[in-house]
């Protein structure tokens, strides 16, 4: 059997065949024979025969044993009228503008969805900065178009990247087990407004809920949505965010207090070692941190009704299995006990909910949270250490997308 007719039938590549095989001390080179004459543009598909000029390219394919394994065709370009620029034709065997075929790079991908780039560049003897690059080509030829189809309920956050506060926009869709839809560098109103636009008036006109954090981009982005391209969703704020308030609204008022007790010359040591007997859910209690409430219960400290209002608060959650109108009516009410309770930062958190009333009380009667957001935070807080760092956010969206968008890459397998 001849080499060529052993390599035809090993490497199958579509739409090519093996013509000559060299050994060279950097691996075996397969020199490919085309079977189309026709060159086709890789951004709009159009055909035609008139080339524009020819050169030799190689593209790294799968190890063949110990040996790396390259092949050579002669790659031609073509001045396309459409997209009006010269471009290079379409290969069969591999992604436009890639270095490497179809299979090492579905290969690298699957790879970088269970395990870190290092080891991936390990394993399969590419650079650090190739499995990067390989992994946004697999992304952008492999998400689905239409994943933005059908989006009723979405969830809005963001998460911290990169020191210097670097953010990213996760958007994801609460019925589809918070995968995760869109992503985009940024937390300001800007970053949300283009993930409206590329949904679409018609798409932005059946979204019927989404969920977000109290913050101000974030809700004028949704008021320009509604202006500009007819959102009729409603808004909810998120109850983690909520309850993290009141809990940032306790320590500031543990903090307030420890500066009242100095000023006053009573002493502050009181103070030491609430911290955590003030925050935690009281079903999470020590027995020490039981014993600190209860001492400051008998007291009649501040600190102890700062307590109480962070867990008032929380009640409001609770009431919900009674009925949304029993939820309003006890928000409405720890609202008037808030803003007459003489702790500064429960005062200010008072106006800041009675601002957000409307949309906590949505969340409620929906039933909708970002818990299933803040589980995808974690994991991709992990996709970014796992990758020990990446060199630009575009490299972190394709991962995120990649491990959390529902993207299968199937392993390449022998035709």
């Amino acid at each position: 059997m001849r080499v060529t007719t052993a390599f035809n039938r090993m490497l199958a590549i579509p739409g090519a065949t093996v013509a000559r095989v060299r050994f060279t001390p950097q691996g075996i080179v397969a020199g490919l024979r085309r079977r189309a004459r026709k060159l086709r543009c890789p951004s709009c598909g159009r055909a035609t025969r008139a080339v524009y000029d020819r050169s030799t390219r190689r593209w790294r394919h799968l190890d063949l044993g110990a040996s790396r394994l390259w092949l050579e065709a002669e790659v031609r370009r073509l001045r396309c009228r459409r997209c009006e620029r010269v471009v290079t034709e379409e290969v069969p065997w591999a992604r436009p503008g890639a270095r490497h075929t179809r299979d090492v790079e579905d290969l690298v991908a699957w790879c970088a969805k269970r395990m870190d780039k290092t080891t991936v560049a390990r394993l399969l003897r590419v650079s650090w900065e190739a499995v990067a690059r390989i992994v946004v080509r697999v992304v952008a030829s492999s998400i689905d178009d239409h994943r933005l189809d059908e989006l009723y309920r979405i969830g809005v956050d963001e998460i911290s990247y990169r020191k210097g506060h670097r953010y990213l926009t996760v958007v994801a869709d609460h019925d589809r087990d918070g995968a995760v839809v869109w992503a985009a560098e940024g937390r300001d109103a800007d970053t949300l407004s283009g993930f409206f636009a590329e949904l679409g008036a018609e798409r932005t006109s059946i979204l019927e809920a989404i969920t977000l954090d109290m913050g101000a981009a974030y809700i004028k982005a949704v008021e320009d949505a509604k202006r500009l391209l007819g959102l009729r969703a409603t808004v909810a704020f998120d109850p983690f965010h909520v309850v993290k308030l009141a809990n940032e609204a306790v320590d500031k008022a543990r903090r307030w207090a420890w500066n009242e007790a100095r000023r006053s010359g009573d002493g502050a040591r009181w103070v030491k070692r609430t911290r955590w007997a003030l925050v935690k859910d009281p079903g999470a209690l020590s027995t020490s941190q039981r014993l600190i409430l209860e001492e400051l219960r008998r007291t009649g400290s501040v600190l102890y009704r700062a307590w109480q209002l962070k867990e008032g608060l929380r009640e409001v959650y609770r009431m919900a299995v009674f009925g949304a109108g029993a939820s309003r009516q006890f928000l409405d009410r720890w609202l008037a006990w808030a803003c007459r309770c003489r702790l500064p930062s429960f005062v200010r958190l008072s106006k800041t909910i009675r601002k957000h009333r409307e949309g906590i009380l949505e969340a409620i009667e929906l039933g909708l949270s970002n818990s299933k957001l803040e589980g995808l935070n974690s994991k991709i807080r992990l996709i970014n250490h796992r990758g020990y760092g990446h060199h630009s956010a575009k490299a972190l969206i394709a991962m995120i997308m990649l491990c959390c968008g529902g993207i299968t890459v199937e392993l390449p397998t022998g035709r």
